[in-house]
Parts: structure tokens; sequence; C-alpha cells
């Protein structure tokens, strides 16, 4: 019996070197374009450096050991072995965490951590198409500084195009999102090995002391910077969230053999090109290339920053589908834009808000720089958080040798608190955005998680004990067929139920009392999704249960039931509880503030019937008065 997880079984499959090639498009889109103002960033603004050997050797080697502490050794090494069924990313941490140790005092802390740092990614996926995207098209200037009025119209018009191709899905366009990519990264890496040929010196930035003296004699400047220098490992997290896709060897494979050495080569292009000529900090990357070479960089930097810019897109559909599985969100339209793939899906509501916000910020920050200095905090606040968590898997769960785990974690710890505190210095300066984008989030996401306990709660306190109803229904008279009850509370009678035989006075043949339940596992196999048990009187009750990466489809689970239960689609009647709630003056359960919020949710909360597939024909909504 094959007992491997996705990320096993794809790391031993033969076509892993497709895989890495796949993942260079869709996993290092972000950090592979972060050479377009990381470097630069670095130099500018309100913490200008000289532009001498020191600065530059410092920041390079800043530049350096971040790729190799944070990504390498803390993502690629460590936390990518903790995945949940192959899947990565806060909630399938979370999931691993609640699996391994079910009743840890810390389970409440590690959630809202997972929150937060799911909320911080929204932060996240608003700016990195407007920075990518912008970033690209500021090379146009290089061609004719007239071009530099129109960078901004410019930018809005690709983002506005990239949003409104989204309802088509992204299959065709992902195929060609690897070669692309690996184009890109052998051209950065091309253009760096020039120039650094030039001044192979700069290659002695790999040792960490020319950084460390940087943090030592010159602090104050040294502070800020890290801020910018956080730029270059933008998009880190993607390489955990997005290993159930590819698998841990394939994205490892693609980072340590095509885009960490290629990147290191491009960012010490550019500090040898600033060495021998400081005047083209302003434009650095762009001036890497040849003067002929213009027009085709900006090309291929435009379509690998649309490239960085969709992969955030269908991450921002794939974590939104999961909080609503989880309970956090209420239910929205999403589509599935593929027969074959799964995990393509599209969100029009989330599309829409994403849309809007991205152009908003795009107006508000109209530079690269201007944006830079929003996008550090989101970045580390999220790593801070996953080293934090991490942290407990560490000592806790792995219980690794302390003589030497404790030193290697005291490194990353102290790394990633560095770059957090330089990034909050940015906070007035544009770094509140994602900040507030974070709060407001996750007291969304609380309001809704809470909300839906106290109204779980409440119908559970009011509910009429199933038993009682059986007996009672002995004397009613049946209809051939079946109907199915949704229930919050498998030992109580739903709602719906009552109000149906008070109305209709009348039961189907079949009687089944369904609760969907959403595991912590991402997926759940067919054969083990639905429980059945069998009472009385025709009555029957099951629990469903989808992984919180699933397709919420009800239908087809319907041929899974006892075949003495099993009947033409035609005669399965699907009965939805539609709750109408009231909140008296003198409010319980939630604050008055959550109370109201929760009362808006609850009423643009999609349909149940879309939600689950259901066949519009042959569902019945009943509705109920509920006091909370």
């Amino acid at each position: 019996m094959n007992t491997d997880t996705p990320s096993v079984a794809a790391a031993r499959s033969p076509n892993a070197n497709v895989l890495a090639l796949s993942a260079l498009g869709v996993v290092f889109g972000d950090i592979g374009t972060s050479p377009l103002y990381a470097f630069e960033n670095s130099f500018v603004g309100d913490h200008k450096l000289p532009i001498d050997f020191f600065h530059v050797m410092g920041v390079l080697s800043l530049i350096f050991w971040s790729l190799i502490l944070v990504v390498t050794v803390k993502y690629v090494f460590i936390t990518m072995r903790a995945d949940n069924q192959g899947e990565g990313g806060s909630f399938a941490l979370l999931g691993y965490i609640r699996r391994q140790a079910p009743q840890a005092k810390i389970l409440g802390a590690i959630s809202l951590a997972a929150l937060l740092a799911t909320a911080l990614f929204y932060g996240d996926a608003i700016i990195t198409p407007a920075i990518s995207v912008l970033s690209a098209v500021e090379g146009l200037s290089l061609i004719n500084p007239a071009f530099t009025t129109a960078e901004v119209p410019i930018t809005i018009g690709i983002l506005i195009a990239l949003f409104a191709v989204q309802s088509r899905g992204t299959g065709l366009i992902g195929r060609y999102f690897g070669p692309v990519m690996l184009l890109w990264f052998a051209t950065i890496g091309v253009l760096g090995l020039v120039h650094v040929a030039g001044n192979p010196g700069v290659l002695l930035a790999l040792n960490p002391v020319w950084g460390l003296r940087l943090l030592l004699e010159d602090p104050l400047h040294a502070l800020f910077v890290l801020g910018s220098v956080v730029l270059t490992i933008t998009g880190a997290e993607a390489l955990y969230a997005d290993m159930g896709h590819f698998g841990r060897l394939p994205i490892t494979r693609a980072w340590l053999f095509v885009a960490m050495p290629c990147l290191m080569l491009c960012y010490a292009g550019q500090a040898a090109l600033v060495l021998a000529q400081p005047a083209a900090m302003d434009q650095v990357f762009f001036v890497l290339a040849p003067p002929w070479a213009i027009w085709p960089m900006l090309a291929l930097a435009t379509a690998a920053t649309v490239i960085a810019s969709q992969a955030f897109i269908s991450a921002a559909f794939s974590i939104t589908a999961q909080a609503v599985q989880l309970g956090f969100l209420p239910r929205i339209t999403i589509r599935h834009t593929s027969a074959e793939e799964r995990g393509q899906i599209y969100a029009p509501g989330v599309n829409v808000f994403l849309c809007a916000a991205i152009v908003a910020v795009t107006i508000a920050f109209p530079s690269s720089n201007a944006l830079a200095a929003a996008f550090g905090f989101a970045v580390t606040a999220t790593m801070m958080l996953t080293t934090l968590v991490m942290g407990y898997v560490i000592f806790r769960l792995w219980r690794w040798n302390p003589l030497w785990a404790v030193p290697v974690y005291a490194v990353l710890f102290t790394f990633d608190l560095a770059l957090l505190c330089s990034a909050s210095t940015k906070i007035v300066a544009g770094a509140w955005l994602p900040l507030a984008i974070a709060a407001v989030l996750t007291f969304v996401f609380l309001t809704w998680s809470r909300g839906l306990k106290a109204l779980v709660s409440e119908l559970v306190k009011h509910a009429t004990p199933l038993a009682s109803l059986i007996r009672s229904t002995a004397k009613v008279p049946r209809v051939p067929g079946l109907a199915v009850y949704f229930t919050r509370d498998p030992n109580g009678a739903p709602a719906a139920l009552l109000h149906s035989l008070k109305h209709y006075h009348v039961l189907h043949e079949h009687v089944l009392l369904l609760t969907i339940e959403t595991s912590l596992l991402p997926k759940v196999a067919e054969a083990k999704r639905l429980t059945f048990e069998l009472l009385e009187s025709g009555f029957a009750r099951a629990v469903l249960t989808f992984g919180y990466m699933d397709e919420p489809n009800l239908p087809p689970v319907m041929n899974a039931l006892p075949e003495d239960w099993r009947v033409s689609p035609m005669l399965i009647t699907y009965v939805l509880g539609r709750q109408i709630l009231l909140i008296p003056p003198a409010h319980r359960g939630l604050p008055l503030l959550q109370d109201k919020l929760f009362l808006l949710m609850m009423r643009l909360a999609g349909s149940a019937t879309e939600y689950y597939r259901l066949p519009p024909g042959r569902v019945v909504e009943l509705g109920s008065q509920v006091q909370l």
C-alpha cells in the first residue's frame, strides 16, 4: 500500500524536472522579478546610501544572505518539511499542527497567527501586481523620458486587461509560464554574469562579514536598508504555499539550480555596474542590458511581471475558497474554469475587489519606489509569523536536538526580527496599507467564525430532539423519493424539517439528515467522505466531510448511499434552511459591531445551491427566524 504524501510522490516522480519547470512560472514569479526594483530601492529614498565600495558590498552581502538564510534554509530546507498531506501554506501548517497535537494549549494562538498570515497575504496580493508591472513599465523612460507620464496609465491598462481575462481560466496561459520564466532567469543571470566578469570582486560579498560590517559600522542606515533588502525575498512564502501543486523536490530543484544562482548573479551584476557607473543606479536593472536590447528586455520584463501578478491572483482565489471551507468567510460564488484541473477556480467577487484595490493603489503610489515602502511590511510580518509557528513545530513536535536546533533557529528568528523592525520604520511611508488591510480582514474572519459558532449554538439550544420527532411522525403520510435536509447539528431535528411538516403534513419515503463538515486535511478521499447511519421509520443520518481544498460538489455523493437509499436524481429534493437573524436592542453573543457585520455577511452570502452544485430545480428553501 502506498502511503506517500503528494509531496513525496512528486519527489519520486520521473517528471520532477517538468514540475520544476512549471514551478518556475507559478512559484518564483514574484521573487524572480524583484531585481527590477529591490537593489535600486536599497540606495534611494529617505535613507540614501553612498554608492561606494563599502556600502554596495554591504547591501549585496545582506541580499545574498537573505536569499540563503530565509529562502533556502528556512523555507526550502525546514518549513517545507511541515506539509499537510503534501500541501503547504498557513492553513496547511495549522492543520498539520492540529493533527499532530490536537490538545495543545497554544492552538488558539496558532490559529490566530494563521489568520493574520492569510490576511497579510491579501495585502501582498494587492501590492505585488502593482509594483511588479509598474517597475517593468518604468523602463520606458530609458527609451524616451516623455514616456514617464504614461507609465501609470499603461500599468493600469495592463492590470485591467489581466483581470478581464480571469473568468476564462488560466490553464492555457499557464502552459507557457514555466518556459517564459526560465528564459527570464537565464537572461538576468547572463546579464549579471557579464558585469560580474568585469569586476569579480563583488562575489566576495558572499562573505557575511560585509553585511555584518554594514550593520555594525552604519547601524542607522542599515536599519532602513534592511527594509529594502527584504524586497529581494518577497514571494518566499509562495515556495511553501504552492508545495501541493508541484511537490517539495521540484520546487527545491528549481530554486537551487535555476532561480537562486540567476538571482545572485543578477544582483552581483547590478553591484558591479553601479561601482563602475554610479549614475546607473536610477535604472540599474535595465542598464544591465546593452542599448539595443532595451525593447526586448521591456517585453520580457512585462511578461514576467504579468506572470508574477497572475500567480498572486490565482492564489487569492484559492485561499478565499479555503477560508470559506474552513468557516472564516461566508459562501461566495466560485466557478471552476477547468474540467481537468481542480485547482483552477475563479471568484468573481474577489476578482472585482482585487482589480479595484490594485488600480487604486497604483494611482495612490505612482512609482515602484513609492510602492516598495508599502510592500516590505506585509512580507516580513508573514515571515515572522511563520517563524514563530515553526518554532513550536521544531521544538515540540519534531523535537530536534537543541544543541544545533537552538542556534539555527536563533539565527533565523533574529534575522526575521531585524527585517520586521526595519520594515516597521516604513509604516508612515506606506506600510500602513497592508497592515490596515490585514487588520480589517482579520476582523472579518473572526466575526464570521464567532458569529457562525453563536448561530449554531443557538440552533442547537432550541432544536427538537431527533428521537422524539421521529416517534411523532409514525402516522405522517409518505410520498416516493428522497429528501435531504441540511443540518449543522447531527443530533437535533433541523428547523427546515419542522417547518416542512407544519406546512405540508407529509414526508418523503426516505429522509436524510445531512451534516457537512470540513476537515483540517486539504483533501479527503471520496471513499471516506460519507458516513451513513440508518435510523428508524425511513430516517437516516449522514456526515459528509470535504477537505478544505476539495470541491464541495454534493450530487455525486448521493451515489455513495446504501443501495436501498439510492434513487433517481429526479426524485431527490434538497431542503435548505435559511436563517433570518434577529438582533434585539440588548444584543448578546457578539459585540454590537460584530453583530451588525455578521448580519450583513449573512445577507451577502452566496447561495448554497450554487456552492454545493445542487440542481436548482430540485431545491426547496424554508426560512426560520433566529435571535442572537
